[in-house]
């Protein structure tokens, strides 16, 4: 969540830097101002809550200048108030066996420089939210490329219950896939005389992906009826190995008020809009926080006061084949090679040996995967392939996720 707020934060940041210029270079910011950038998401799940303080700087890619040493204090409206603990740079936390937000509560966030100057934000209502109904996919198509091309694949879809109590949304995804690379690496090559098993081979993996574009809604004015066939995400089926086995999303639904709602659509608006950044905005981005002693200091960021209700599922290789979508295909031809494919020039040219040949693939981006032998067991090829195809820690991770349930039987190493 955080991660995702920074996002629009930094864009937000680089569309009022630029606004006035008109020349094709990088301004000069002679009078940048170092500004607050306060990440803080409240809901009433029970685990630690974050608060990343930061400021702004006058140049893109460098990491962010860190606020540490800083006072940070979540109050409720009854008087009680959680000290976050700074865990790392500029990163404080709540205690979970200690403060959970709760539905109904209004909160607060105080934070207090180690220079001595102290922020606040407006008090923050958590509106209750709606419970999801359903989660479910179809069978879609998407126009990209300013139309020149069809994709086929599948829209996660939503449908949640009516409710009188709030009348804003927004909508995130947590999306998980286990795929399994094409050419797992079997063998370390040492030299001619020794190739070893390698320790682990590393064909199954689990990716990870958070979402990050702005998905809201505002019901209208004394509508009672659910939300139904809420557009989520688009996977486009033969784009990503997303499909290949097994996929899961979670959705969470999120309560807003008024006021965030608005924060999240003129960021929507901006972003939506952002083709062009010298456009003069219609609007600026107003923070809920601000500054206690000097009320017009810029403040970017926002504390989100949020109910939360989840809900999961799961799609397997087979509902896709179902559909009769195109299949996602690895680019990851294996080489198969050996001295005897290297014609010398002449009789007198220096031979190629095994040796050489790992030298120059693995120079060049590939892996070695495994040796081939003949009837005599005499080393006669080696195989390789580029090293994504090798190895899935390059794209994912071997731990399983702990919600994770298999749904397919695992693939056989080759």
């Amino acid at each position: 969540m955080i991660r995702n707020l920074r996002k629009h934060l930094i864009f937000l940041l680089l569309v009022c830097m630029l606004c006035t210029c008109i020349d094709p270079y990088s301004p000069k910011l002679n009078a940048f101002e170092s500004l607050l950038v306060v990440d803080a998401f409240l809901t009433n799940e029970n685990r630690s809550y974050n608060v990343r303080l930061s400021r702004t700087i006058p140049a893109q890619n460098i990491k962010p200048s860190m606020v540490s040493g800083a006072l940070v204090i979540i109050k409720d409206e009854n008087g009680n108030n959680s000290q976050l603990q700074q865990t790392s740079a500029g990163i404080y936390k709540t205690d979970s066996l200690l403060f959970q937000g709760e539905i109904g509560n209004t909160y607060t966030l105080y934070i207090k420089t180690a220079e001595g100057t102290e922020y606040q934000s407006e008090p923050c209502l958590m509106y209750p939210v709606q419970q999801i109904d359903s989660v479910y996919f179809v069978k879609d198509q998407e126009i990209s490329n300013n139309g020149s091309e069809t994709n086929q694949g599948i829209r996660i879809l939503l449908d949640s219950r009516s409710g009188e109590e709030n009348k804003y949304f927004r909508w995130i995804y947590n999306e998980w896939w286990k795929f399994s690379v094409p050419n797992p690496k079997e063998f370390n090559y040492i030299n001619e005389q020794t190739i070893t098993n390698v320790d682990q081979i590393k064909q199954v993996c689990w990716k990870n992906n958070i979402s990050s574009e702005i998905i809201i809604q505002s019901a209208e004015f004394g509508q009672s009826a659910g939300i139904e066939k809420k557009p989520i995400l688009f996977i486009a089926s033969d784009k990503s190995d997303r499909l290949l086995i097994q996929y899961s999303i979670e959705v969470q639904q999120l309560s807003l008020s008024k006021n965030e709602y608005e924060f999240w659509d003129h960021m929507q608006q901006i972003n939506v809009s952002g083709g062009d950044i010298f456009e003069k905005q219609p609007f600026s981005i107003v923070s809920n926080i601000h500054n206690i002693n000097s009320p017009n200091e810029q403040v970017l960021g926002y504390f989100e006061v949020s109910a939360v209700n989840k809900k999961r599922i799961y799609i397997i290789a087979s509902n896709i084949s179902e559909l009769d979508l195109p299949v996602y295909q690895y680019d990851c031809e294996s080489v198969v090679i050996g001295p005897d494919d290297y014609a010398p020039p002449g009789g007198n040219a220096t031979p190629v040996t095994f040796d050489n040949i790992n030298y120059w693939y693995t120079l060049a981006g590939y892996a070695f995967v495994k040796p081939l032998y003949n009837d005599r067991q005499v080393l006669i090829k080696l195989v390789f392939s580029k090293s994504v195809c090798t190895n899935c820690t390059i794209g994912g991770s071997l731990k399983k996720p702990d919600f994770w349930v298999d749904l397919v039987l695992p693939q056989k190493n080759k």
